[in-house]
């Protein structure tokens, strides 16, 4: 089995943690299979060298088929994917029930008819009118597939979100269509406007059809589900840099005509099938009894209760406790201890990651081994690249290095005489005069308020118990000739804490980061305490 929706394998979405690296949105279509009751993922190696019909980027049906028959025992997805995946699908298929929302709706009776034999074509009706434009109101004008005069009342079955999508929506239908409303006061009005907001999604995707034989090879390949196929073909490179009206372009073009239309024609194909083709040929197939339809609505059962979609604060912050919990290890959350030095260790991990456009690797990422630093090699590297001992090298000498080179790139005048001056200095003479450079500076900063601004290291005292060099004294600087190294952790978590602090409670960029690396921060007593005695 392979399920698959608007966003793809949406399954992965789940175990996006632990995915390999290979594995993305744009090569992940036909990999992805539940077979024999677990999952499996085919990897790139085992299809890359293939000549796949359409596209090199992923195997066809029949290859994946063939490949999974053969060595199933290969491709089992590893522990943590099915673990994540599993725990996310735990309790279908009869937790689908709980999904459901039955609503009275007054439509017309081809679409009551329609429904009837294919219940999931309300998705695309309600996907039709919920994205609806200006365009497609156009065929809700006249109403010739659903006109409004033969309506019946009848139960529907939504998911919640479908028909949250639904009932949401604020619409005043066309006067020209014919489909008018009772007054809101009306007990009624709810059937009649969910009826009506769904006979324009059963028009739009009618008039989106392609209206033409599927008998003739011309015919089909002039419908918009060959554009939208062709267009996919040219974003996944199929075409492979060919131009357009070329030998080569148009071989390609005429493999992909008769794979399109083999598929369209057999109905074991996996190709979407337009809704629109397919309603109306229920419509043709269907007999429309409206005395029947008359006696269901004379004795329909009761519409589900839809409280469910108002949502106080309360709910919702009960709701993301629990979520919060579910992804937690199971502990007293009172009794839990929250240690400082995982927070500065944990941010300092987060920025040492790789981050790309496509995102932040967050350090506990089951795929990626810890970060380590070779002091010797790289102390080597610079050896062979400045030429310099190593013991006159370390790293403050470098990042001083780089900003004092850079702070001048502008002026072009005194690049260049500096590049004149620094070609008769040796490696040890410029590292020298770099020092003598920030010493001055140090010195400089001394007689100002910057350095008060940080927590510094005290002898004898750890990096999280070390004080803040504001509660030593105004002239605490001026006792002490030799600058105090900055203690760089209690920095970094005095920083974190107040930020959290700024948060009164809400998201942010702190909260964000740590919870993201499993760390979580315990709310703020002192200001839970001075907000119940403002209340009070």
């Amino acid at each position: 089995a392979r399920i698959d929706d608007n966003d793809g394998e949406f399954l992965l979405i789940e175990a996006a943690d632990f995915l390999p690296k290979w594995l993305n949105p744009e090569n992940s279509d036909n990999r992805v299979f539940f077979y024999k009751g677990e999952l499996h993922i085919i990897p790139l190696s085992e299809t890359h060298e293939e000549e796949c019909d359409l596209s090199a980027a992923s195997p066809t049906i029949s290859q994946a088929l063939t490949l999974l028959s053969s060595r199933s025992e290969e491709f089992l997805a590893a522990e943590p994917i099915r673990t994540a995946v599993y725990k996310r699908i735990s309790g279908y298929p009869e937790k689908i029930q709980a999904s459901f929302h039955r609503a009275h709706c007054y439509i017309p009776a081809g679409i009551a008819a329609v429904l009837r034999q294919r219940p999931s074509l309300v998705a695309a009706a309600v996907q039709a009118f919920y994205l609806r434009d200006p365009v497609d109101l156009r065929a809700c004008r006249s109403f010739q597939t659903f006109p409004p005069d033969r309506r019946v009342m009848t139960v529907v079955t939504f998911t919640k979100c479908l028909y949250a999508q639904l009932v949401q929506q604020k619409f005043v239908p066309d006067r020209r269509s014919g489909y008018t409303l009772p007054l809101p006061s009306q007990p009624q009005y709810k059937a009649y406007e969910l009826g009506m907001k769904l006979a324009h999604g059963f028009e739009i995707l009618c008039s989106k059809c392609s209206k033409v034989s599927p008998d003739s090879k011309k015919n089909v390949l002039s419908g918009p589900l060959w554009e939208r196929f062709l267009s996919s073909l040219k974003e996944k490179n199929y075409f492979k840099g060919e131009m357009e009206g070329s030998a080569k372009y148009l071989e390609l073009l005429h493999m992909a005509e008769d794979y399109f239309q083999q598929s369209v024609t057999k109905p074991e194909s996996s190709v979407e099938i337009n809704p629109g083709d397919e309603i109306l040929t229920l419509l043709q197939t269907t007999t429309i009894d409206m005395k029947e339809l008359e006696r269901e609505a004379a004795c329909l059962p009761p519409e589900d209760d839809d409280s469910w979609l108002e949502i106080t604060p309360d709910d919702l912050d009960q709701m993301l406790k629990e979520a919060r919990n579910e992804s937690l290890p199971s502990s007293n959350e009172d009794e839990q201890e929250y240690d400082l030095e995982t927070v500065a260790e944990s941010m300092k991990a987060f920025v040492s990651k790789v981050s790309t456009h496509e995102g932040a690797e967050m350090p506990w990422s089951s795929d990626e081994s810890h970060v380590t630093f070779d002091v010797d090699s790289f102390t080597k590297a610079l050896d062979r690249i400045l030429g310099a001992d190593s013991e006159d090298l370390d790293s403050d000498d470098l990042d001083e290095e780089e900003e004092f080179d850079f702070s001048d790139e502008d002026d072009e005048d005194l690049d260049a005489e500096n590049q004149r001056r620094d070609e008769k200095l040796s490696p040890n003479e410029l590292i020298g005069s770099l020092k003598s450079y920030m010493n001055e500076m140090d010195r400089e900063l001394a007689h100002t308020n910057v350095g008060k601004s940080f927590t510094t290291q005290k002898k004898g005292a750890s990096s999280v118990d070390a004080t803040t060099s504001q509660n030593a004294g105004p002239d605490s600087g001026a006792e002490d000739p030799k600058l105090t190294p900055v203690d760089v952790d209690m920095n970094l978590v005095a920083n974190l804490l107040e930020s959290y602090s700024a948060q009164s409670g809400l998201a942010g960029p702190t909260s964000n980061i740590l919870q993201s690396m499993g760390v979580y921060l315990p709310e703020n007593a002192d200001r839970i305490g001075s907000n119940k005695g403002a209340t009070e």
